[in-house]
């Protein structure tokens, strides 16, 4: 395998987002292990960093956040901010005029929604399509369209951008079904970096203290919500709310920053969530989790969960407490693990052929 290529990964490695900086992380440093010179592409826009700051310290945006709060959410985004110093990065560049970036071996795009032409603000932008870019070889890794659905084919320009990809790889049946439209032929689903390069993220211990049950996401669904309170106190179990305001837990940890975010979920009893990381560092842990989707997040964490035979894990709102309180009191089955573990060795043989 040839050592010490430049390699520009493109994601979406600034968002103030708990998963999209571990996904970022854990993809540029897997490759760096394997003996490769890679660095996140750092892309910027005043515009984008302008809304996506205005949604952290107000993601339930358009409900109102209360102005303590918003301390709290600053406190948090600038730990994102001193953790965005510390990743691999190429020399910073205009997100709208690529010809500034270096010349560069590969550039693997991935993984995040970076397809997604419905993103609020990296909706449409080329540069996730490699348009622009100076080099050789153009390659994608668990690429997503996230909550844009594969019953509208995509535009035939963005369809004509994905014919330059040497290889595509994406990390759910949605976008499998979109670029198999696109291309005519299917391309394989890969894990989540997260997941395929787990040992890239620290294993350090929480302190300790009451056990608690973890609870990653916001604005889930009030029976949800009910469900899980009264599960935890039949338990004796905390709720702890890490990265936002959930009214409905008994602690707030609004100022976690994506350094400690591992620990938390590592050392809860179980994670109650409807964020796709949190499906992903539940799934990463072994630990029992219950999860609720979003009309956003529907694509992701339907795929996810069925790609690795967790689909129990995805509840509905008409599944009652007692269907799935077994889910928050056992690890998933090993099966899961298993499919996992299959998964993983694929992703990584994907990355073989990309590489070699």
């Amino acid at each position: 395998m040839m050592a010490e290529r430049k390699i520009g990964v493109l994601t979406f490695h600034r968002c103030i987002n708990y998963g999209s900086y571990w996904q970022a992380r854990c993809l540029v440093e897997g490759l760096r292990a394997r003996g490769e010179d890679a660095v996140l592409l750092d892309h910027g826009s005043s515009r984008i960093d302008r809304v996506e700051w205005r949604c952290a310290l107000q993601p339930a945006l358009p409900g109102a956040t209360p102005a303590s709060d918003r301390a709290r959410y600053a406190v948090k985004t600038r730990k994102f901010f001193d953790a965005f110093t510390a990743l691999p990065l190429s020399a910073a560049f205009d997100i709208d005029d690529p010809a500034q970036v270096e010349p560069y071996d590969l550039i693997m795009v991935g993984s995040d929604e970076v397809w997604n032409l419905r993103h609020p603000w990296y909706g449409g932008k080329a540069l996730f399509f490699g348009v622009g870019i100076d080099a050789p070889s153009l390659a994608a890794y668990a690429a997503s369209f996230g909550n844009q659905s594969a019953s509208a084919p995509l535009d035939p320009w963005w369809a004509e951008q994905l014919q330059r990809f040497e290889r595509i790889s994406v990390r759910d049946a949605n976008a499998q079904k979109m670029v198999a439209a696109a291309l005519g032929r299917e391309v394989p689903i890969v894990l989540d970096p997260c997941l395929t390069f787990g040992d890239c993220v620290p294993q350090t211990p929480a302190p300790g203290g009451e056990p608690y049950i973890a609870v990653y996401g916001h604005s889930f669904p009030g029976w949800f919500a009910a469900d899980m309170q009264q599960w935890a106190r039949s338990r004796g179990f905390k709720l702890v709310s890490i990265g936002y305001r959930n009214d409905w837990a008994d602690e707030q940890r609004i100022e976690v920053g994506p350094e400690d975010f591992p620990a938390l979920i590592a050392n809860a009893e179980a994670v109650a969530t409807n964020f796709f990381h949190g499906c992903v560092f539940s799934l990463l842990n072994n630990k029992p989790f219950a999860a609720v989707a979003s009309a956003y997040r529907l694509n992701k964490l339907r795929d996810l969960t069925a790609l690795v035979d967790a689909e129990r894990h995805l509840i509905c709102p008409e599944a009652r407490p007692a269907d799935y309180a077994p889910l928050l009191a056992q690890p998933p089955s090993p099966a899961i693990a298993a499919r996992i573990d299959g998964l993983r060795a694929q992703s990584k043989a994907y990355l073989d052929a990309v590489l070699a």
